[in-house]
């Protein structure tokens, strides 16, 4: 086999095999948790940039299907989508900059499956490496926190300084604004389930999931996906009922112009609901600021205490930054009384904020959940309650 070495910005070195297309690549390495769901994984948009590492010992065992990808809406056929919009010829694109595994399979062992996960990153031209020691270099990034990194094999190979050299001359995922290079081009829509859309909602497309929309659709709603530079006319035109932010990678300390639009929309009367890098949105709206975690939540195994019902759910989580604030804080904003409703049960993060009016609220973690728990799928039925309160009270832009 090829070799191929993962180069760390703080000079450590992991020698392994190639894993994938043969080249360079260069992000900053994150880890992973998650024992199941690769192909989700590796085909969310909030992975842009990034060496994801998996702490699972082998990966691979399902290959990969045409069923599963998070991006699928990234290579849409029409305007218009049914709620089913699954392209039985569309692998989905890969949004990791690279991969960094243990032990890839040797078989594929899944009826779905039409191609490997190797042929699929060749396929693709993700360059990984496979054989290392990831428990070490999962205890790097936890010690060290997550940094640039670099996987280079084939002539990509070159003398230690160079490869560092190439590494620390990437830039930081802080500062980084990343929305626009995984949005949408051009609105589309995803119809309600059934037929009639009981609710009309204008989602702004930071890195959208596709089965965001999914969800959305099954409870009767039209989902209206803008792209990240939408405006507030654009918004307005679709005379929606409500109005929902979506994950996406970067640092949401570069995306004022996604907080001004939310306020915007917040201080016409919309419901809003938000998501991972949605809530980071939010929360900037309501004042709050955000900073950069050492290393992350990225799992599908992480708890979230409700700071109101005292509940814990286990969530799929993926997001390097976070909103400051303690459990349970109430605060003031221009958009009225607020709080913050979440916090991660490991280590106290913010994990969801909320106006006290129930007019807005969001959360860090993932409710649509693919893969991963179903503990807060019902996240999307308070949207709908709310767009329904909204619409009786006639308080709807």
């Amino acid at each position: 086999m090829n070799k191929a070495v993962m180069v760390l910005e703080n000079g450590q070195v992991f020698t392994g095999q190639a894993f994938g297309a043969t080249g360079r690549t260069l992000g900053e390495a994150v880890f992973c948790t998650a024992m199941t769901g690769y192909q989700e994984t590796l085909t969310d948009p909030s992975y842009h940039r990034q060496i994801v590492v998996a702490t699972a010992p082998q990966i691979g065992n399902t290959g990969w299907n045409t069923e599963d990808s998070e991006s699928l809406l990234g290579k849409r056929s029409s305007v218009r989508w049914s709620a089913d919009f699954i392209d039985h010829q569309d692998p989905g694109k890969i949004w990791v900059a690279g991969y960094a595994v243990r032990n890839p399979t040797r078989r594929v062992s899944n009826w779905r499956a039409g191609s490997s996960l190797e042929d699929e990153l060749i396929g693709q031209g993700v360059v990984g490496i496979a054989g290392i020691d990831t428990r070490a270099l999962v205890r790097v990034l936890r010690d060290s926190g997550s940094m640039r990194a670099g996987i280079f094999s084939g002539d990509a190979i070159g003398s230690t300084e160079e490869m560092l050299d190439a590494v620390r001359a990437q830039p930081s995922m802080a500062g980084a604004d990343l929305a626009a290079q995984v949005s949408t081009s051009e609105p589309y829509i995803v119809e309600a389930a059934g037929g009639e859309a009981k609710f009309t909602v204008a989602a702004l497309d930071m890195g959208i999931k596709a089965n965001t929309p999914r969800m959305l659709a099954a409870r009767g709603v039209e989902v209206h996906v803008l792209p990240s530079d939408a405006t507030y006319a654009d918004i307005r035109a679709l005379n929606p009922d409500g109005f929902f932010l979506s994950n996406g990678p970067g640092d949401p300390a570069t995306a004022d112009a996604a907080v001004a639009l939310t306020s915007e929309v917040i201080d016409a009367g919309l419901p809003t609901f938000g998501i991972c890098f949605g809530n980071q949105i939010l929360g900037r709206a309501f004042g709050r600021s955000t900073y950069k975690l050492k290393f992350g939540h990225r799992g599908i195994n992480i708890p979230v205490l409700d700071t109101t019902t005292g509940r814990v759910a286990i969530t799929s989580q993926n997001h390097g930054f976070a909103l400051e604030g303690e459990a349970g804080e109430e605060f003031d904003t221009d958009l009225g009384r607020a709080r913050v409703s979440h916090v991660c049960a490991n280590d106290g993060v913010v994990e969801g904020v909320e106006l006290l009016s129930g007019q807005a609220f969001s959360v860090q973690y993932h409710p649509e959940a693919a893969s991963g728990p179903h503990d807060a799928a019902n996240l999307f039925d308070k949207f709908v309650n709310v767009m329904e309160n909204s619409a009786m009270k006639g308080t709807r832009a």
